[in-house]
């Protein structure tokens, strides 16, 4: 063994670690941020406040010494405005939009469940990366599927109907007339649900191999009432019947598949002539050194645990995990048949394209 001596930066090392408690700290935090939306904190805060511990303890039938701890969490993470003069803790209406509002656009507390089910699954992970087996989407903690539904939810409802079919070329037209769609990978539904509450003419098919979330989607679909134009299937997505649909959609989803190619090809099958299909990616730039961002930490994060697990279950034919990005996203597409390829739209989490044959 050779022995090296390392001089160490006193202050890039401190730096350093208190980066690292920063993370730490977050990771605390977000189990205060999912106790405080199950138990209605930040809602009666976003309702009622400013309040006092012993106030919002009482509103929220929670015991005043736990509330009060949870609220000075909440203050040292700024996630709460705090006044000393009468004790009280209150939301910003900025604050209450991340925290408190269940429909808005960045609403994130139910995304917790992501990393818990992560933590839940750390032995099936640490047998993945030893033997490099993959972990399939149902063998994870049912947080997983849970959260991660709830996370893009109220994404897709700000931006799918509004923004992104508008973006693809004679799509919104054609779903006003009436055309059968498809929803691969559906999860939990919200998708085809708000595309067929929007679009009353056309029929809107979900598939997925989840039996749970294939269930969830059915029951959301009755909530919404539009059971009579959505049909949820659990198949393969190189297995549903080929309709003819005028419209295909992957919502995050197509990066988890074990063979994408041979998915996009089925797909290409099932397409009507003149039919479109809908690519719902992660967004990343196409180098690493491009991709060095929180975002994109995020979720090479969960890609290594979730995303390539599920893809090396699923055959691991090809596996993209969740920051392939649009030129090797293109190339597969264009391999699968789809000659027409353009990105429509982006956020900061999402790539939208529009794939044609």
């Amino acid at each position: 063994m050779t022995t090296t001596t390392t001089t160490i930066d006193e202050t890039a090392l401190q730096a350093f670690v208190m980066r690292a408690i920063d993370d730490l700290g977050a990771g605390y935090l977000g189990v205060m941020v999912s106790l405080g939306a199950r138990l209605g904190l930040y809602a009666e805060l976003a309702e009622s406040g400013p309040l006092t511990s012993h106030e919002l303890a009482l509103r929220t039938d929670c015991a005043e010494r736990y509330v009060r701890d949870w609220l000075s969490s909440q203050a040292a993470a700024g996630y709460l405005e705090y006044e000393p003069a009468g004790k009280t803790f209150s939301l910003s209406p900025e604050q209450a939009l991340v925290l408190a509002d269940e429909t808005s656009p960045v609403y994130l507390p139910p995304a917790w469940n992501v990393p818990a089910a992560m933590w839940s699954d750390e032995a099936k992970a640490l047998h993945a990366f030893r033997t490099g087996e993959g972990i399939a989407w149902g063998d994870h903690d049912p947080r997983l599927a849970h959260g991660t539904a709830a996370f893009y939810r109220n994404g897709y409802r700000a931006s799918l109907v509004s923004q992104w079919l508008p973006a693809l070329d004679g799509v919104v037209a054609a779903l006003e007339n009436g055309i059968a769609v498809a929803d691969v990978g559906v999860g939990h539904g919200h998708t085809t649900v708000l595309m067929a509450e929007a679009f009353p003419n056309s029929r809107f098919f979900g598939f997925d191999t989840h039996e749970p979330s294939v269930f969830e989607a059915r029951r959301n679909a009755r909530e919404a009432g539009v059971t009579e134009r959505t049909t949820f299937e659990r198949v393969r997505a190189t297995e549903y019947e080929a309709l003819g649909f005028g419209l295909i959609c992957f919502f995050d989803a197509l990066h988890d598949m074990g063979d994408p190619v041979g998915v996009l090809r089925h797909a290409a099958e099932a397409l009507t002539p003149d039919g479109t299909l809908l690519l719902v990616e992660p967004n990343a730039a196409d180098r690493l050194e491009d991709n060095l961002s929180v975002v994109s930490q995020t979720y090479f994060a969960a890609s290594s645990m979730i995303c390539t697990a599920h893809a090396i279950a699923d055959g691991g034919e090809l596996v993209l995990g969740a920051q392939a990005g649009p030129a090797r996203l293109t190339e597969v597409l264009n391999a699968a048949g789809f000659s027409r390829v353009r990105v429509v739209a982006e956020t900061p989490f999402n790539l939208i394209i529009e794939a044609k044959r």
